[in-house]
């Protein structure tokens, strides 16, 4: 069976996919898409200064209801995110109910924002057929103030004060809380709660499954209040009826015989602001009704906006505890007295067939690994990636101006935060890089979600790039929006590399290519393209500036603020960018141009604006003067400061290494096809002799010469290669470093009127508060950078073949070629998080997580790698870019 067959084998889950897409049955109408922190948020920010974190603060959340969206653990909601359904525990000891994640804001953190508990996310299917999540809840009452306090006291040198240095996980005195969902249809949804007391006592456990309304009728929008209230008429369960405008009736039952509680999705308006509620039930109630022996607290008519099945028992050591609900859209006591209906052998029965079935569909996707460690892991960065979904909801013009049932927001947000971008107005399921430390989209991000997501669920990762090109998200500039915390500010753009990237794999994956998803990207891609071109290329010279371009502190200063008048940097990494989206846009006007001659005009013109780009890095204007350093032998950003010379800031970075994303290689048949484009292209070249070191064509095959595009020709490649294959500089034993280790011994220091700034090796945290100092691109490793530099070694050696060879590690004597080498970086990619000698390197010196069976199994996707050692950091729950390792095992193995 060839591969393509294999792709279309019909699994159970692949025909829900596809009834799912042609609206047949809307499979994915209900998914995790809860957030997993909606406080501290810019949505939730009505302040005059912008100050996110403390206008709605963590120990406000349980109390004021959310504006634009809720947040939950180990939840799920419809993609509208109108009904929301997630856990809510109490161990009788904590202050507050558990209800949502706790972790520390910028300014708390000594490395910026941190979640500071452990969940994981184990399983998930495209579709939601099947999900599993694991929470990791403490015994003894959660360390809030101590987290906050010792993380106070830590200056950026130190390492983060984390919950298992709280020393409260010793002798296993904590719950494992398994959260699995089966869809038995698609508005049939099983949920199991498995709880495992791991500690060495008995222990009681408050469980409460909540499920409740976003609060959209308080802000004037003519929306009918919702309810849920109890229901008869079925033995052996707790039924909940709702009500909402938009699905009409649905009911959860919950087995067995939980206390039911009702109160309101309100603030608590009299404790945070002594003023009297609007209901006398509010959204903390179930934690003072709990906690603080407040009876009154909930509703005794059993009707409200937010209810809970309360489950208390104490669990014995080495035991567990099951609570089972089921969500449906009939009314379960039509034909049916008793809940053994719905809870019976089926129940399991169903959960054990999605299992299967998701085992199915992922071995048909992208095949079974070696060993069971690379599967485990493959198959959780998946679930990551698929639990990351998250239902957004940003009105930019309301916001701002606010709601005509509240006062009136202050006036100075007419001039503030993302002012110019009233047109925009998002209510979509979206991918988020970690749902609790960044649940808000980047479009960067974004881009390489969709990569790793086209193995799984390629019409989803094409509609979310398609959604991000929408009239309602692009600005009419042509500007993509950055994310939330500004949107105006200057992502690379990526989305032309995904979009080709994307349409390749899912035609591979689908058995067809989509040539409509390409048509419509390609025309946005134009818009977006011109306004780079417009914006970001200030003297008209192909060079192009962009600011941070996502890699915060990288820069000798922040590359995001003005340096006054007269003075700027051109960027090598912000014009290779720019190069790359040449070539891009050339592959696919190329492969529209086989169908419709009018793309050949459009092939031709990104292919000299491409030579135009690479020629200006190398040589601006003719003058000797570029990007390159002959003498080092690398590319650096190069800054103007007014009538002085162009000084290079000699910092061997990322920056430097971006020049060889720009490669691409066309064979001699795809050429033959488009004689308009190639009669252009040898016009163009006999006129322009000096922009051939970019243009290769020295490789010949049966059908004719071969055309290799690249920034940096082979002499040039050679020596960066040098630097990127060296152990002393880029090439560390887990991938790539964002900046060359010869920093640190050798800092870069730049002297302007009396003011130094330095750059220095840093493999870990970083110790600059550069974009709230909470990531590090000064030593550690980028999953995306590293990703993007593999397919860079692969495509030159598509067109080299094994005629090109570097010495990997350099100085070893050790030859391979380019293909090789991209394996190898691939591979020590993947042992981050692959055992080796009973330990995972993401892991670094933590004994729990590392020898702990009920730990060392479950793995945590950061958002980029200590450059020595491959420990995990920053955000924990990057399995948006970080999912890229699941392809990169599927594509070169362990």
């Amino acid at each position: 069976m060839d591969e393509q067959t294999k792709n279309r084998v019909a699994t159970a889950e692949k025909l829900r996919l596809e009834a799912s897409e042609t609206r047949e049955v809307h499979w994915k109408r209900w998914g995790p898409y809860l957030s997993e922190r909606q406080w501290g948020t810019v949505r939730e920010d009505y302040s005059a200064n912008g100050d996110a974190w403390n206008y709605l603060p963590f120990d406000q959340a349980h109390q004021r209801a959310y504006r634009w969206g809720e947040d939950g653990i180990g939840g799920i909601c419809d993609r509208h995110q109108h009904i929301c359904f997630a856990l809510a525990m109490w161990n009788q000891k904590d202050p507050i109910l558990k209800e949502r994640l706790f972790g520390l804001s910028n300014r708390e953190g000594n490395h910026g924002e941190d979640v500071k508990e452990y969940y994981f996310y184990l399983d998930a299917t495209p579709t939601s057929s099947y999900l599993k999540y694991l929470y990791k809840y403490p015994q003894a009452a959660f360390p809030y103030e101590q987290l906050r306090r010792e993380n106070a006291q830590r200056n950026r040198l130190q390492p983060e004060y984390e919950l298992v240095d709280t020393g409260i996980f010793s002798q296993s005195r904590y719950f494992d809380v398994f959260v699995e969902y089966a869809k038995a249809s698609s508005e049939d949804i099983l949920m199991r709660l498995t709880v495992w007391n791991r500690g060495p006592d008995p222990a009681p456990l408050h469980l409460l499954p909540t499920i409740w309304f976003r609060n959209r009728w308080d802000w004037g929008e003519g929306f009918d209040e919702p309810k849920v209230s109890r229901q008869q008429g079925l033995e052996g369960a707790e039924l909940f009826g709702l009500e909402e405008f938009h699905y009409g009736k649905r009911w959860l039952i919950a087995e067995g015989a939980p206390e039911p509680l009702f109160t309101d999705n309100e603030t608590n308006t009299e404790r945070l602001f002594n003023q009297k509620n609007s209901s006398p039930y509010v959204k903390d109630s179930f934690h003072r009704y709990l906690i603080e022996k407040e009876r009154g607290a909930v509703n005794p008519a059993m009707t409200g906006t937010k209810a809970a099945a309360h489950y208390f028992g104490e669990i014995q050591p080495g035991q567990n505890r099951t609570v089972r609900l089921r969500f449906l859209d009939q009314d379960p006591t039509e034909g049916h007295k008793s809940a053994r209906d719905f809870f019976g052998l089926a129940f399991d029965q169903i959960f054990q067939q999605r299992l299967k079935e998701a085992d199915d569909f992922y071995n048909e996707r992208v095949g079974h690994c070696a060993s069971e460690d690379a599967h485990t892991v493959q198959r959780q960065a998946f679930a990551g990636l698929l639990w990351g979904k998250q239902s957004y909801h940003y009105d930019l013009r309301r916001w701002l101006t606010g709601d005509p049932t509240q006062p009136a927001p202050p006036p100075e947000r007419l001039d503030g935060r993302n002012h110019q971008w009233t047109h925009l107005y998002n209510s979509d399921v979206i991918s988020m890089p970690d749902k609790w430390e960044y649940p808000w989209y980047a479009a960067w991000d974004l881009a390489f979600h969709c990569v790793a997501m086209a193995l799984i669920d390629p019409d989803f990762a094409k509609d979310q790039l398609v959604l991000f090109m929408r009239e309602w998200y692009m600005s009419p500039s042509g500007q993509l929006p950055a994310y939330e915390w500004n949107f105006s500010d200057v992502n690379p753009p990526v989305h032309a590399w995904a979009a080709w990237r994307v349409y390749k794999i899912a035609g591979r994956v689908q058995g067809k290519e989509d040539r409509k998803f390409l048509v419509r990207v390609f025309h946005k891609l134009l818009i977006n393209f011109t306004w780079w071109v417009n914006r970001k290329d200030p003297e008209g010279k192909n060079v192009f500036e962009g600011g941070f371009l996502g890699l915060d502190n990288i820069g000798v200063f922040d590359r995001s603020q003005p340096l006054g008048p007269g003075n700027f940097i051109e960027q090598s990494d912000g014009t290779s960018w720019m190069a790359m989206f040449c070539l891009d846009m050339l592959a696919m006007a190329m492969e529209l141009a086989h169908q419709d001659a009018a793309y050949e005009d459009i092939a031709s013109k990104f292919f000299e604006h491409f030579v135009y780009i690479s020629q200006a890095m190398n040589d601006m204007g003719g003058q000797g003067v570029g990007l390159w350093d002959e003498k080092d032998g690398f590319y650096y950003d190069v800054l103007h400061l007014g009538q002085s010379a162009p000084l290079p800031m000699k910092v061997r970075s990322m920056v430097g290494l971006i020049p060889l994303f720009a490669a691409e290689t066309f064979e001699p048949e795809v050429l033959e096809r488009l004689p308009s484009f190639r009669k252009r292209m040898h016009w163009f070249l006999e006129h322009n002799p000096e922009v051939s070191e970019h243009v290769d064509m020295s490789q010949k095959s049966e059908k004719g010469s071969r055309l290799l595009l690249t920034i940096a020709n082979r002499k040039k490649l050679e020596r960066i290669y040098r630097y990127v294959f060296d152990e002393n500089e880029f090439l560390s034993p887990h991938g790539i470093r964002a900046l060359s280790k010869f920093h640190l011994d050798h800092p870069f220091v730049l002297s302007v009127d009396g003011h130094s700034n330095s750059v220095d090796y840093e493999p870990a945290e970083s110790t600059s508060d550069l974009f709230g100092g909470n990531s590090n691109w000064r030593g550690p490793v980028w999953f995306p950078m590293n990703f993007l530099l593999i397919e860079s070694f692969q495509r030159v050696h598509f067109y080299y073949g094994d005629s090109f060879k570097v010495e990997c590690p350099t100085n070893s004597g050790k030859q391979m070629t380019l293909w090789d080498s991209a394996a190898e970086i691939s591979r020590r990619l993947s042992h981050i998080f692959l055992r080796r000698d009973g330990r995972r390197a993401v892991y670094g010196d933590s004994t729990l997580l590392q020898e702990d069976p009920n730990w060392r199994d479950f793995i945590l996707f950061y958002e980029y790698f200590n450059g020595d050692t491959g420990t995990g950091l920053g955000a924990s729950h990057q399995t948006g870019w970080t999912a890229l390792v699941a392809k990169l095992l599927q594509q070169s193995g362990e």
